[in-house]
C-alpha cells in the first residue's frame, strides 16, 4: 500500500473545464490544499464515447495524476464516474471519489414528492448510474433521466448565457415542467456553469454534484487524517491535453481568477 501524507495534493480530472466546478467547491471548503487538475480537452466530450473508451481515458488521466503523488483522486466527470469508478478503485491505492454518489444522496434528502429528474450526457443517462444510486437509498423514488448532449460543447465554447443557451435549455428541459418533478440533479459537472439559466427555466431546486462532491472529499480526508496542515503558499496546477489558451479563457471566467500554472501534456500511449 502506497504511503499517503498530509502534504500531498488532491488530484482531479475531467474531460474539460466542467470539473472546475468541483475544484472551485473544494477550494472553498479546503483552501489550504494543493490541487492538480487535468482537463482532457483533446478528447472532450466523454459523454458521447463508448464505455470502453471512457474507461481507457479515465485510466490514463488517473495514471498521470498518480505519477505526481496525489493523496486522493477525484473523478470530476459524471460519465467517468458512471462508467469507470469501480475500475479506478480497483487499480489505484488511494481513495477514489466520484460525483454520482454524493449527488444521489443529496437528491434523496431534498425530494419530498419522491420524483427526481437527472440531466446528463448520453452515456451518463444510458448507464442509469444515478437511478441505481438513488434507488439503493430509497427504492420508492421515481427517477427520470434526460440526456442533454449539446450542453457540454456549448459550455466548452464559453457560451454561458444568451440565446444559444436559453434555446437549448428550453429544448431539452420543457418536459420537466409537466412531470411533477420536485428535484433536479445536475448530472454533469459542466452544468453548474449554466446553473442560473437552468434554474430560471425549470423553477425547481437543483442538486449541484460539485458542491456535494467537495463535502465528500473533505469527509474522506478527515476520516483518514490526511488533511493538509497549515502552511505557506498553496499550489494549484493545471494540465490539459489540448488548447491551453482556450481552457484558461473559459476556466478563468468560471473560477473568477487567472489560471497561471497550466501545461499541455500527452495522455495515453
Amino acid at each position: 500500500m502506497r504511503k499517503v501524507s498530509n502534504e500531498m495534493p488532491i488530484g482531479i480530472f475531467d474531460s474539460g473545464v466542467g470539473g472546475l466546478t468541483v475544484m472551485k467547491e473544494i477550494m472553498k471548503l479546503l483552501p489550504e490544499e494543493d490541487i492538480l487538475y487535468i482537463g482532457d480537452t483533446a478528447r472532450v466530450p466523454y459523454g458521447t464515447r463508448s464505455p470502453e473508451t471512457v474507461s481507457r481515458y479515465s485510466l490514463e488521466n488517473a495514471r498521470f495524476l498518480m505519477s505526481k503523488g496525489i493523496k486522493v483522486l477525484v473523478v470530476a466527470c459524471n460519465t467517468s464516474s458512471a462508467v469507470s469508478l469501480a475500475l479506478l478503485r480497483e487499480k489505484f491505492p488511494v481513495s477514489v471519489i466520484g460525483v454520482v454518489e454524493p449527488g444521489a444522496r443529496a437528491a434523496v434528502e431534498r425530494s419530498i414528492l419522491k420524483r427526481i429528474a437527472v440531466i446528463g450526457t448520453e452515456t451518463t443517462i444510458k448507464t442509469g448510474s444515478y437511478e441505481r444510486a438513488i434507488r439503493e437509498i430509497d427504492n420508492s423514488i421515481e427517477v427520470s433521466g434526460i440526456a442533454c448532449p449539446l450542453f457540454v460543447p456549448i459550455i466548452e465554447e464559453g457560451w454561458l448565457e444568451g440565446d444559444v443557451v436559453n434555446l437549448t435549455v428550453e429544448k431539452y428541459l420543457s418536459s420537466i415542467r409537466y412531470n411533477n418533478v420536485d428535484t433536479l440533479v445536475l448530472g454533469c459537472t459542466h452544468y453548474p456553469m449554466i446553473k442560473n439559466v437552468i434554474e430560471k427555466f425549470v423553477q425547481l431546486p437543483l442538486i449541484d454534484s460539485a458542491v456535494e462532491t467537495a463535502k465528500e472529499v473533505k469527509s474522506v480526508l478527515e476520516k483518514k487524517d490526511i488533511l493538509c496542515k497549515s502552511k505557506g503558499e498553496v499550489s494549484r496546477n493545471f494540465f490539459v491535453s489540448d488548447s491551453p489558451e482556450k481552457f484558461a479563457y473559459v476556466g478563468e471566467k468560471f473560477l473568477g481568477h487567472k489560471i497561471l500554472n497550466i501545461l499541455k501534456i500527452e495522455l495515453g500511449g
